[in-house]
């Protein structure tokens, strides 16, 4: 049975997060257009040139930072950030895309989105931040829980 576009993308997201280099939790996001073409990717990980947690340890669980808080608090960057931060970078236009991610957003990344035109984010799994839902929502970005969308398919 072939996909839907949902599965489709959620599927890559899933297989960008392969390439995770946190210790904690491996997150993959791809940002789509309107048109349905991948415009980018991130996972969360190093900065470019930065070692890696997995040579340095984690700075958060070595800190006792619970999931959700201080998020700052990091070595890595968060996969929707890195395929934000990509796009600039390169010159590529988000505003109008949607964002399929593997976990929701924190409040960072919200910001980060908001500002670059994503209008709809599609996440798999729970994330510990409120403060993130009230953005988007205020915002008017739309945040979908990859579930209810198949549970309506």
């Amino acid at each position: 049975m072939r996909q839907t576009w949902d599965e489709y993308f959620m599927t890559i997201a899933h297989q960008v997060a392969t390439r995770s280099t946190c210790l904690r939790r491996q997150v993959g996001a791809v940002a789509v257009s309107a048109s349905r073409r991948i415009l980018g990717t991130g996972y969360n990980g190093a900065l470019p040139g930065v070692r890696h947690c997995e040579e340095t340890g984690c700075l958060r669980e070595q800190m006792g930072i619970p999931s959700g808080q201080r998020q700052e608090m990091c070595r890595a960057q968060h996969a929707e950030a890195n395929v934000c931060n990509f796009a600039a970078r390169h010159g590529m236009a988000l505003e109008g895309a949607t964002m399929y991610v593997t976990a929701q957003p924190c409040t960072m990344c919200v910001k980060a989105m908001v500002t670059s035109g994503i209008r709809r984010v599609v996440f798999d799994s729970d994330y510990p931040d409120a403060l993130a839902c009230d953005l988007a929502r205020e915002a008017g970005m739309e945040l979908i829980r990859y579930t209810d969308i198949m549970h309506n398919a």
